[in-house]
């Protein structure tokens, strides 16, 4: 069996990467534990992957697989960054990869509204642009030269939801269709497309003024404290000024001010003893009311000093800290779900300047560290309650992105959300809507959820990350990956072998509905070659399109 690829694992990922490599014409056998290995000939397998969620178990194969042959392609899933990289600096063929890493980029930029996405390909800069056909017309008479990928066909459609990938340029579309597309820089600013360029610190984050945040602290304190503190605060000083009174007109031998009447009622309250004031000598009934008033004051002062104590001891605190910070925000980014994906969404985009709350269920929650270190308060709570998602400020919000590992808990989140957001929902040409980002496992399933309820940004991790394991099994060069419509696409470099089928082979006669966007031929580089060009062995061709297509193509060129 030569030539078969290994797989470990046993969750949904695991299943979409081994059933795609056989779709692929791979020889795919199921690892079910590290020590199988040795007796599954990894000197003659292609690939060893394991893209499961178990850090130490991935490491353990990767290690092992590289023991036992320095030529396999070793593909392993590690969230944690420093094993990935000291693993990654001795893995040979293959790759260590990370789930959130790969798929976190396709959230963000759905969070932040961006349309334009800048790759690199054979030292050349692309980028891949989406937007909206302003216009019935061909895609050549819209965009010109630039190489549509896909058409996500819109409301006005004779077909909406339809994704015709790798479409001619001579394709009708109907105003409102989504059209994806790929071109360098100057052929998108030809075609009046701005890309987005902020890649680091291009927003401001939110500060208000000093006097409005201290303000918000106050009552914030008000709201957090249990209301019997004040309570308990307002007897003990109604005691005490009571007691201030009366010492001052009825204490004599010798007579009181004010501030000596304070002094000896607080002394007395507080119980601390007798010095240059005592009721020896004064009348019965005053000091009657002393024990009185010592009895009462031993008891406000334990009842006051044991709602500060839990005030400052109690979790109280800790939980209410992201409720009041968050107070502060406006035209931040809500992620709900503080696991690995969660963490990386929230970490990149505070690194490029936003505000971000995060909703989280757990209070023992691994990755609170690392909130903590980005300076994300952290707002505890089901985020399928209502009051949970008013807290994180959730109608103040720029974006949300609801990345738990539950997809029932992140579609119902999801239609509350809806509901919280009310008009300003809905996307119009005065008001772009917020954008709500849902993380769905299942594809069949998100694409079930976005065309019932209208989500427009329903993401699979699953989806945006098997091409990269895929891939890397194979032997294809992964650049970048994407989605449009609920289609997952992929760009990726393929070396054309000597005698394969793409050897001497015509674009225009490409088996598949791939678009190449360049090839590398004896150390320089055609940039989007022409439908009469033809491939030749030792060509590096970079292709886009969906991955199924690519994989198809790899294959070809083998």
């Amino acid at each position: 069996m030569p030539g078969h690829i290994i797989v470990h694992g046993a969750d949904a990922l695991t299943e979409r990467i081994s059933d795609e490599l056989r779709s692929a014409g791979a020889t795919v056998v199921s690892l079910h534990d590290a020590a199988e290995l040795v007796d599954l000939d990894v000197g003659h397998a292609a690939a060893v992957v394991c893209p499961g969620s178990d850090d130490a178990v991935n490491l353990e194969i990767a290690l092992l697989a590289r023991q036992l042959s320095a030529t396999v392609r070793v593909v392993a899933n590690v969230s944690n960054g420093v094993l990935r990289d000291a693993v990654a600096l001795g893995n040979g063929p293959g790759a260590v990869l990370d789930v959130a890493e790969l798929a976190g980029p396709s959230v963000v930029e759905a969070c932040l509204g961006r349309t334009t996405h800048p790759i690199t390909v054979a030292d050349n800069e692309f980028v891949v642009s989406g937007a909206y056909a302003p216009r019935a017309a061909t895609l050549r008479a819209l965009y010109g030269d630039l190489a549509p990928v896909a058409v996500l066909r819109g409301e006005n459609s004779a077909t909406p939801g339809e994704v015709v990938p790798s479409p001619g340029r001579d394709l009708d579309v109907a105003e409102g269709d989504w059209v994806t597309l790929i071109g360098t820089p100057g052929q998108l600013a030809e075609q009046h497309i701005v890309v987005d360029r902020d890649a680091t610190g291009g927003h401001r984050r939110h500060h208000r003024p000093l006097p409005h945040r201290i303000l918000t602290g106050l009552r914030a304190f008000r709201d957090d404290v249990n209301p019997n503190l004040f309570r308990a605060l307002g007897v003990s000083l109604a005691l005490l000024l009571g007691a201030t009174v009366l010492l001052r007109y009825t204490y004599h031998r010798p007579g009181m001010s004010f501030v000596d009447a304070l002094y000896f009622s607080t002394e007395t309250i507080a119980t601390v003893g007798y010095g240059d004031f005592s009721f020896v000598g004064q009348p019965t009934w005053l000091r009657l009311f002393s024990i009185a008033l010592m009895f009462a004051g031993i008891t406000t002062t334990a009842i006051l000093m044991a709602f500060i104590a839990d005030l400052l001891l109690s979790q109280r605190l800790s939980v209410s800290a992201g409720r009041r910070r968050v107070r502060e925000y406006s035209g931040h980014v809500v992620v709900v779900g503080l696991g690995s994906f969660g963490i990386r969404v929230a970490g990149d985009l505070t690194a490029l300047g936003y505000d971000v709350a995060v909703i989280e269920r757990n209070d023992d929650n691994r990755y609170l560290d690392a909130a903590a270190e980005l300076d994300v308060p952290v707002v505890f709570g089901d985020a399928t309650l209502r009051r949970t998602l008013s807290d994180a400020g959730i109608e103040r919000a720029r974006a949300v992105a609801v990345l738990t590992h539950d997809d029932m808990v992140n579609i119902e989140t999801g239609i509350i959300v809806r509901e919280l957001l009310g008009r300003r929902w809905t996307r119009t040409e005065a008001r772009p809507g917020v954008p709500v980002v849902m993380r769905v496992y299942d594809q069949a399933l998100g694409s079930a959820v976005a065309h019932r309820f209208g989500f427009q940004n329903v993401r699979s991790t699953v989806e945006l990350a098997a091409p990269w394991f895929i891939g890397a099994a194979l032997g294809l060069q992964v650049i970048a990956t994407f989605s449009a419509g609920q289609r997952s696409f992929m760009v990726g470099g393929l070396f054309i072998r000597k005698g394969s089928a793409l050897d001497g082979l015509a674009m225009e006669e490409l088996p598949t509905r791939t678009r190449i966007i360049a090839i590398v031929r004896g150390g320089g580089s055609i940039l989007h070659p022409r439908r009469d060009d033809r491939l030749a062995a030792d060509d590096t061709v970079y292709l886009v399109g969906p991955y199924h297509e690519l994989f198809d193509t790899l294959r070809d060129g083998r």
